[in-house]
């Protein structure tokens, strides 16, 4: 059994003041997929790179800013970074592992929330990653995409859905976006072992108490192929942790 957690971290730094050293330690996962890392390498707590993983990272050139990374108890074959568009890979967005059995993406999309510029240019990431995405489909060793999507798919996933038809992460185009990729062979692998089941989120505003009284969204994600989907058998969103406004998403794979 291979136990993958997704986890956008808010800032590893911050994170590691908050608790992710004594998460680690109770979650136990065998490969960690970091976002929105806000960090250099050399500028991740010492007490974090003696977990006892093989790290690896995709940080932005803009200093404090996105990233992601990997941590994996077994030595990955090789290591990726990016996905070959250069203002995508400057804000280090994409990295895989891949191992004998299965390839791991940790993946952190653009928010639009700050405006049209940075919803034009998350709409062109989404272009972008769903042909990057196709080339695994074609390919016999099993993938899961891990990571922050920030995209909502279906009514359930959102608190109070209605109201949210305009919002940056529940657009018309950003869940058909969701339905596309979906379709092109990939599976939520959460959702399919909670078909149908409401209030499940795995990001909480900070502002008025939007936790405590679950009024949340679910933007992270295992998108995996078929394979591997297959073999999925437990998954849960870590909601007790309150390190980061996201909860770890993680999964028992039986690899």
């Amino acid at each position: 059994m291979t136990k993958i957690s997704s986890y956008n971290v808010n800032g590893i730094r911050a994170a590691h003041r908050k608790g992710f050293v004594d998460w680690v330690g109770e979650s136990d996962p065998d490969i960690i997929c970091i976002q929105e890392l806000r960090a250099l390498e050399n500028q991740v707590p010492e007490e974090v790179k003696e977990l006892g993983y093989h790290e690896y990272y995709h940080v932005a050139e803009k200093k404090g800013y996105s990233g992601v990374a990997i941590y994996s108890k077994e030595k990955p074959k090789k290591i990726e970074e990016g996905i070959g568009v250069d203002w995508i890979d400057s804000e280090g967005r994409v990295i895989m592992a891949e191992y004998d059995g299965f390839r791991v993406f940790s993946i952190y999309a653009p928010s639009g929330t700050t405006g049209d510029i940075r919803q034009d240019m998350k709409m062109d990431f989404l272009d972008n990653f769903i042909r990057f995405g196709k080339k695994f489909i074609e390919d016999e060793k099993p993938s899961v995409f891990c990571g922050d999507f920030n995209i909502c798919h279906t009514e359930i996933d959102i608190h109070n859905p209605d109201k949210q038809h305009k919002t940056s992460g529940f657009l018309p185009e950003e869940r058909a976006w969701v339905t596309d990729f979906l379709e092109v062979g990939y599976n939520d692998v959460f959702r399919e072992l909670h078909p149908g089941k409401k209030d499940l989120y795995s990001w909480w505003s900070y502002r008025a108490a939007s936790k405590e009284r679950n009024k949340g969204w679910r933007i992270d994600y295992h998108l995996a192929t078929n394979e591997l989907a297959e073999k999925a058998k437990v998954a849960e969103i870590e909601k007790k942790w309150d390190i980061s406004d996201h909860a770890p998403v993680s999964v028992v794979y039986d690899v």
